[in-house]
């Protein structure tokens, strides 16, 4: 398959993740509305993107009908299979104050071990740059690369979360009965409350960081 772009990977996230909680697929609109899109036009080239990279295909005699191309099981994978695979890299992400600047693209590529970084290769990865010293008290420093896993957030799950607008990366802390809200790990920084919307676009893993 090839490589998606970060919003490609941003809206086969959101679709995965409305999946498992509504048990459908979301409408033109919603996906639209979540996004902020201008237009429906603007998801449908997303949709066809994704098609055409062989990530979802279309469910024959059904209009706007689609399934999700998951990779393989592992009973599937060939024995000599490596668990090693090759993940983009996605610009910035602040781990201070939230930055108002999305990633441009992918700005490199990065092979890790998939049982060493503790992901699913049935799930999108990529991962990001750290800018910033929020995040120092659990490991994560200025400098190091973070990979992201596209999945549904618990409680206390460090994330990529896009707030207000805003990208950064914090622990994501959701009470009962209270909004959820992201929550920095160093003094210094103070807690962060939505205003208006909280997008969690996924979960931190593990960290690699250059010697």
């Amino acid at each position: 398959m090839k490589e998606l772009t970060y919003r490609q990977q941003e809206v086969l996230g959101y679709i995965q993740v409305h999946m498992k909680d509504h048990g459908t697929w979301p409408s033109f609109r919603e996906i639209e509305q979540h996004f902020g899109f201008k237009s429906t036009n603007a998801v449908m080239g997303h949709i066809k993107a994704l098609e055409r990279k062989g990530y979802i295909s279309r469910v024959p005699g059904q209009a706007r009908t689609f399934r999700i191309n998951l990779a393989l099981d592992e009973e599937e994978r060939p024995e000599e299979a490596e668990d090693v695979i090759e993940i983009p890299i996605y610009g910035h992400i602040a781990a201070g104050y939230p930055d108002g600047v999305e990633p441009a693209g992918e700005i490199g590529r990065l092979q890790i071990d998939v049982e060493s970084a503790g992901i699913r290769r049935s799930r999108r990865c990529f991962a990001l740059k750290v800018r910033g010293e929020s995040m120092i008290d659990v490991g994560i420093l200025d400098g190091d690369t973070v990979i992201i896993e596209q999945a549904p957030p618990r409680h206390n799950d460090i994330v990529a979360a896009l707030i207000d607008g805003e990208t950064t990366l914090k622990r994501f802390i959701s009470l009962p009965g209270k909004a959820p809200y992201l929550k920095a790990e160093n003094k210094n920084y103070p807690a962060l409350f939505p205003v208006s919307e909280l997008v969690v676009q996924g979960i931190a893993k593990s960290v690699v960081r250059n010697l």
